[in-house]
């Protein structure tokens, strides 16, 4: 008798093991195909440069269809082959609300090209051809791109740069990844070398600059030369 309770016992609990899975099983099921939780708005977080209209254009969710049948990572993969922007986060919102977050890409330099000034961002990633923010510096070489080499030395510099010196750069020239030089506002230059050392090159060039001299050669920064 004993061995009969134990065994009732334990198909207790599998029953009501296999009742909540059941249950939850069905509810799953409602949700999915439940027009209760499907898309009845769609809220978009644009970012200035990126105008609404260019984000819902692109999204392509008719009305209706079941929140969670919504593929998040299409509807964000989508989005972000808008050219300004650099990232999409797409979300659901229970009861019936989609919200797509959008984050623009923020130009680091802009390089004289057919049809006018294209802005770049930090990762070298041409997006827009318009005129550049005030103070954006330009870029200047042989092969402006996201696989050049020059090019990248020539971000990474700049990326090193604090504000206040960043500020004072007016031009970024590579002839190769050994060979980047910034040109200032007010007519100096640094000749910066290759991009390794930059933050120790970016503290010695700020102390240079205080002093009388219209070239600072930062490409040995621990013996540094003023002319």
């Amino acid at each position: 008798m004993t061995a009969v309770r134990s065994f009732l016992h334990r198909w207790r609990f599998v029953l009501a093991g296999l009742l909540v899975v059941g249950l939850l099983a069905g509810a799953f099921a409602v949700a999915w195909f439940s027009s209760l939780l499907s898309v009845r708005s769609v809220e978009v977080q644009a970012a200035p440069s990126v105008p609404e209209e260019a984000v819902r254009g692109v999204i392509d969710v008719a009305e209706g269809t079941p929140l969670l049948q919504v593929d998040t990572h299409e509807v964000a993969a989508r989005v972000a082959g808008i050219p300004k922007v650099a990232e999409a986060r797409v979300s659901r919102v229970l009861p019936s609300t989609l919200r797509v977050e959008v984050v623009e890409r923020v130009p680091a330099v802009f390089f004289d090209g057919p049809g006018g000034s294209h802005l770049m961002d930090a990762g070298g990633v041409v997006f827009a051809v318009e005129p550049p923010p005030e103070g954006l510096p330009r870029l200047v070489t042989e092969e402006p791109g996201e696989d050049d080499p020059a090019t990248r030395a020539a971000l990474d510099v700049l990326a090193s740069l604090a504000g206040e010196m960043r500020g004072m750069v007016e031009e970024a020239r590579a002839g190769s990844r050994v060979d980047v030089q910034l040109l200032l506002t007010d007519g100096r230059t640094v000749i910066w070398g290759d991009a390794g050392d930059s933050a120790y090159k970016a503290r010695v060039a700020e102390a240079l600059l205080t002093q009388p001299g219209q070239v600072y050669d930062v490409s040995s920064p621990s013996l540094p030369v003023i002319r």
